[in-house]
């Protein structure tokens, strides 16, 4: 009876290991958090943030003709007294920015 439930045990074990690792592999997106850490990095070099957001499922956006999955993103910062905020699309495989507007 013992052998039985360790072979069982086992076989969920492994079963469960190769559902996980294919789970692993079809998502190669970059998590949200790194995502969001490449924008304020590159807003980061013209000055400090106030704050920041990220939607953190990505979604489809299409340029010229090409559909990516991106994350959109936000960054606030203060200059000359004026708050600015911005949106920021970042592609969601490789974390290139591929569009930043201000919104206000």
């Amino acid at each position: 009876m013992k052998w039985r439930n360790f072979i069982i045990g086992a076989g969920i074990g492994i079963a469960a290991a190769y559902l996980l690792r294919n789970q692993l592999k079809s998502s190669s997106y970059l998590s949200s958090e790194k995502a969001l850490q490449i924008v304020k990095k590159e807003f980061k070099k013209k000055g400090p943030i106030d704050g920041s957001w990220i939607y953190t499922v990505p979604e489809d956006y299409t340029v010229n003709d090409l559909t990516h999955k991106i994350y959109r993103t936000g960054v606030t910062r203060t200059v000359e007294d004026k708050l600015e905020q911005y949106e920021a699309i970042v592609e969601a495989e490789t974390g290139i920015l591929l569009e930043i507007n201000q919104i206000a």
